[in-house]
């Protein structure tokens, strides 16, 4: 049995895993100008770096809206394409061990999937993403480099930003306590520190995100939540979900693995679905 190689193909940024008996390894990603040279990029960096021959792989799984562009076996391998919230929970459910959740999938803007077993289902989305947080700080910040973003957050004060209970309340409101966000960015001036403002953008975003995965939990007795994409490394991540767990009274968990996990699900996706129930190539 030979490796099986996931490939999460998005328009400029490619991430790639590869699964052999269970386990994955040293998943990367490539940036390049568009999807077939991220692809390709990437698939050749992982190859070289892994010391593996085109021998030794097993079959080639795609996903992703880049994945779209591509209409032929990649190197003439056995290659299928897994539908992109079906990768999603397989490998949410394989990094967390976690398999009666919803997974929070942190991309451009941000889907839910809820994932009980192997009963798989997109349920919905927001339109706030990592493409909201670069969009604004480029218009705010004069950057879209979200690195960036998050080292100007940690220095800034988000008491100048955002708008607490504590501040319209003389007293905790039932369920809210005193340092509860009311308004996000309702106490900025007009010369906030870019420092400031940071901090203010990155606790929108990820709030938003929160407060509607548990929106979306609703109705269900699902009270954990597995946050996947680039998002999910943001340092305040660390800061901004315990807040709301402890609000809310929900889990939210990062697997190791959790930029890779679309990847790692697109992989895992050949053994659960078989190649032609994914959609061959």
């Amino acid at each position: 049995m030979g490796i099986v190689i996931g490939i999460d193909v998005g328009i400029s940024t490619t991430k790639i895993v590869g699964i052999k008996n269970n386990k994955v390894s040293a998943p990367i990603r490539i940036t390049a100008a568009d999807p077939i040279t991220s692809l390709y990029g990437a698939f050749g960096k992982y190859l070289h770096d892994n010391d593996i021959e085109l021998k030794d792989v097993e079959h080639v799984m795609l996903t992703g809206v880049g994945a779209a562009y591509i209409d032929q076996p990649i190197y003439g391998l056995p290659t299928s394409k897994s539908q992109e919230f079906i990768a999603d929970g397989l490998g949410a459910r394989f990094e967390s061990k976690i398999d009666h959740a919803i997974v929070v999938s942190m991309g451009t803007g941000t889907t839910f999937i809820l994932c009980n077993g192997d009963d798989m289902r997109h349920i919905g989305g927001i339109g706030v993403g990592g493409g909201t947080l670069a969009g604004l700080s480029r218009i705010m910040l004069n950057t879209n480099d979200i690195r960036q973003v998050a080292e100007m957050a940690k220095k800034g004060n988000i008491r100048n930003i955002d708008l607490a209970i504590g501040d319209i309340s003389a007293h905790p409101l039932p369920g809210l306590p005193m340092d509860t966000t009311a308004s996000n960015f309702a106490r900025a001036q007009s010369d906030a520190s870019k420092e400031d403002i940071a901090a203010g953008l990155i606790k929108m975003v990820l709030q938003s995100i929160g407060s509607a995965a548990w929106l979306a939990s609703l109705g269900s007795d699902i009270r954990d939540f597995v946050l996947i994409g680039n998002l999910s490394l943001l340092p305040q991540c660390k800061e901004v979900f315990p807040g709301l767990e402890k609000l809310y009274d929900i889990r939210f968990h990062v697997p190791k693995y959790s930029q890779y996990c679309t990847a790692i699900g697109a992989a895992l996706d050949y053994r659960f679905s078989g190649p032609k129930g994914s959609g061959s190539v």
